[in-house]
């Protein structure tokens, strides 16, 4: 089998390219534990406001233990993403032009 190297030049475009996809995959990645917390920390924010308790750390507790399940739920994905992510980027490695 014939491997054909392609070369890939490293200008402005090229990276800026791969930031955004960094940037955009950062976000994807936090949305699990940023959309549990927010959304339990809504559930709360109404039970709060329905009975008229106003305690600040009733909220935290369930917070932290939702944004950690939702980091166990999701390990196997995050790092699947992020795998195939630096896998891509180091194999730009290897073709390195630079202008």
């Amino acid at each position: 089998m014939l491997f054909m190297a392609i070369k890939i030049t490293f200008d402005d475009g090229f990276i800026l390219g791969v930031c955004s996809e960094a940037l955009y995959l950062i976000l994807l990645l936090s949305a699990p534990m940023l959309m549990s917390a927010l959304s339990v920390g809504l559930v709360i924010s109404v039970f709060q406001a329905t009975t008229q308790v106003q305690e600040q750390t009733l909220s935290f507790v369930p917070k932290i233990v939702v944004t950690f399940l939702s980091v166990i739920i999701c390990s196997t994905w995050i790092g699947g993403m992020l795998g195939a992510f630096a896998t891509k980027i180091f194999g730009y490695v290897p073709n390195l032009i630079v202008k």
